[in-house]
C-alpha cells in the first residue's frame, strides 16, 4: 500500500465468496474494495452483481442499531496481530450502523466508541448494486490489522447468503480468525 501525506493511494480489492451451505439465489458475485483514506475517513465499496432480487432495508435514519446482519448488511472486521481482540463495523443500506469491540473470539463484546457516525449509501442499477461506506479514521485501530470484509445478502423469498474473504466452518462465521484473510495497513493520521 502506498501513502502520500497520510492518504492511502492504492486500493485493496477482493472478491468475496458465499458460504457453500447458503448459496445465493440470483447474486453472481460480491466484491469489496478499500478505496482509500483521507485525513478523516476510510472509504469502502461493495459491489453486488446479479442484484435483481436484492432486499434493501428501507431508510431508517442514522444511528446505532443491533441485529443489522439479519438482512442485507456490509461488514468490516479488523484484528491486530498482537492479540486476540478485534473490532467489527456493521453498515446497513438503511443508514443504521453498529461498531463493536471483542476481547477474544466472540467474547467480551462491547460497543466501540465512534466520534462521528459512519456513512453508507446504496445505489441500485438494473443488474447490480453498489454500497459505498465511510468509517471515521478515529474509530479504527492505530496499528496494521488483519482484515475480513463481509456481506450478508438477503434476496426475495428470504434467501440469505453470507459472503466473506474466506470461510472455515460448516456454518458461516465472520468472526473466525481464519477469515481475516487480508491486511489493512494503519492509515497515517494527521
Amino acid at each position: 500500500m502506498l501513502y502520500d501525506d497520510g492518504h492511502i493511494l492504492m486500493e485493496i480489492e477482493r472478491s468475496l465468496f458465499p458460504h457453500p451451505a447458503h448459496p445465493p439465489l440470483k447474486v453472481t458475485a460480491v466484491a469489496a474494495r478499500v478505496l482509500g483514506a483521507d485525513d478523516f475517513w476510510l472509504r469502502l465499496r461493495w459491489r453486488i452483481d446479479g442484484a435483481q432480487a436484492l432486499v434493501v432495508p428501507p431508510f431508517a435514519g442514522k444511528g446505532r442499531a443491533d441485529g443489522l446482519w439479519q438482512t442485507t448488511c456490509f461488514e468490516l472486521f479488523l484484528m491486530h496481530d498482537r492479540g486476540p481482540g478485534y473490532c467489527e463495523f456493521n453498515l446497513s443500506p438503511s443508514e443504521r450502523w453498529a461498531a463493536y469491540d471483542f476481547s477474544g473470539y466472540r467474547e467480551g463484546m462491547a460497543e466501540r466508541p465512534v466520534e462521528r457516525e459512519p456513512q453508507g449509501t446504496m445505489r441500485l442499477g438494473s443488474s447490480f448494486a453498489i454500497f459505498d461506506a465511510a468509517i471515521p479514521l478515529s474509530a479504527l485501530p492505530e496499528d496494521d490489522c488483519r482484515m475480513n470484509l463481509t456481506a450478508v445478502i438477503e434476496e426475495q423469498g428470504g434467501v440469505k447468503s453470507y459472503w466473506a474473504l474466506a470461510h472455515q466452518a460448516e456454518k458461516p462465521d465472520f468472526h473466525d480468525p481464519a477469515c481475516f484473510a487480508a491486511t489493512l495497513p494503519a492509515p497515517k493520521r494527521p
